[in-house]
């Protein structure tokens, strides 16, 4: 938390090696990250000669024990993407797929000869990943993915095709949800016949391509991923996924990690409008002298602050187990819906200077809104919360 931001003094929770962690990565964003966004971000390009550096920060794969990884808190772990994310959501999305989302499956579902054949190198940046769960007609449901994986005499043939994936033409090792045909007792068209599938770069019939024209986080490599026929040995397979909740508990993971994230990009626009309100003048005053103009700061702290505060509970309840995916959703939808409110509000104290490169608040607003679309989109977050409420699913 900056001071001005920090009204109900929680940095008095965080334990010495919890500052030391969230300052040594604000400390690299805004020396060596920040001063190079605009390059990347106007280029369309992630800046793939910092992933040494990122890694070692330790943030990928942060959250799990041994393998090379940091082993972080929960806390801590949020600490650190919130402060990837006050530089750009596109470095947090990068960090987010690499650990919580393709690493994270592999150390859950995977054999140990797929943990230390993968983690140790991911967690160094060495080997990079993706996750390849949503597809072009299926995105808010995954259970009618129509990719299939038929098991064959020596394995396992994948065809299929996702949509909207991190990182797809830089990963080494993709993780394939896929439905399993002629597995006996298993119906190939339920959400229990998914499993997960570890499909090395250079498999033949396995395709990547970059989607082009975005106008929102712009330095994220977000691609499409195509499976013709891809012959895979039995030892692709993640032994242990079970079911589409398998995918779902990476993405209660990820999710975790978002309402964390989007805490630092609307730090850095409230940041940003009140240093812009206090030294602009007009009418013979600062913009912060002006009751509406204060008015919206007030409420831009307001709402950080009732944001900082779910994601500080939800790591508690993590650390002790009791996290569920309902809380999980919850502080995904509410946490980036309140960013988006901030960044929205501080473009407007800025005003026409606003949406210059040289301000980082259109840019967070820009990049907010794919964060509000990806990982379930507000609507079926909303849902989740409402079918808790009820007893009533409302999905369809």
């Amino acid at each position: 938390m900056t001071g001005n931001l920090d009204l109900y003094c929680l940095d008095d929770l965080l334990s010495p090696a919890d500052l030391a962690v969230r300052d040594r990565i604000r400390s690299w964003v805004q020396t060596r990250f920040a001063p190079e966004i605009n390059r990347y971000w106007n280029a369309g390009t992630f800046p793939l000669e910092l992933i040494p550096e990122i890694a070692a920060l330790g943030v990928f794969g942060g959250n799990i024990e041994g393998y090379g990884c940091s082993g972080w808190s929960p806390l801590t772990y949020g600490l650190a993407l919130q402060e990837l994310e006050r530089g750009d959501t596109g470095l947090r999305t990068f960090a987010s797929v690499q650990g919580a989302l393709a690493m994270n499956a592999i150390h859950m579902f995977g054999s140990e000869d797929q943990r230390t054949q993968w983690l140790p190198a991911m967690a160094r940046g060495e080997k990079l990943g993706c996750f390849g769960l949503t597809e072009p007609n299926h995105g808010s449901n995954p259970g009618g993915m129509e990719t299939r994986a038929i098991k064959t005499p020596d394995g396992y043939e994948l065809s299929g095709s996702k949509m909207w994936i991190g990182g797809g033409v830089l990963a080494d090792v993709a993780v394939v949800w896929a439905k399993v045909e002629n597995e006996p007792g298993v119906d190939p068209n339920s959400p229990s016949a998914v499993r997960g599938f570890l499909v090395p770069r250079g498999t033949p019939g396995f395709t990547a391509s970059v989607i082009e024209g975005k106008y929102s986080l712009r330095i994220g490599i977000t691609c499409r991923l195509e499976f013709d026929h891809c012959r895979l040995s039995p030892d692709a397979l993640l032994p242990s996924t079970n079911g589409l909740k398998s995918p779902l508990q990476c993405l209660n993971h990820a999710r975790y990690g978002i309402a964390w994230g989007v805490l630092g990009a609307a730090q850095a626009c409230f940041d940003e409008a009140r240093s812009y309100a206090l030294t602009r003048h007009q009418f013979g005053r600062p913009l912060a002298g002006f009751q509406l103009i204060q008015r919206k700061l007030a409420l831009m702290a307001d709402e950080i602050t009732s944001a900082q505060l779910m994601a500080f509970r939800l790591a508690e309840l993590k650390t002790a187990g009791k996290a569920t995916f309902v809380q999980i959703s919850m502080a995904k939808r509410h946490n980036v819906a309140v960013a988006l409110n901030v960044a929205r509000a501080a473009r407007e104290i800025l005003g026409g200077v606003g949406i210059l490169d040289e301000h980082v608040s259109f840019r967070h607003m820009c990049n907010l809104e794919s964060v509000q679309t990806y990982e379930g989109t507000e609507e079926m977050h909303l849902l989740i919360l409402g079918e808790h409420l009820t007893k009533i699913p409302a999905f369809a």
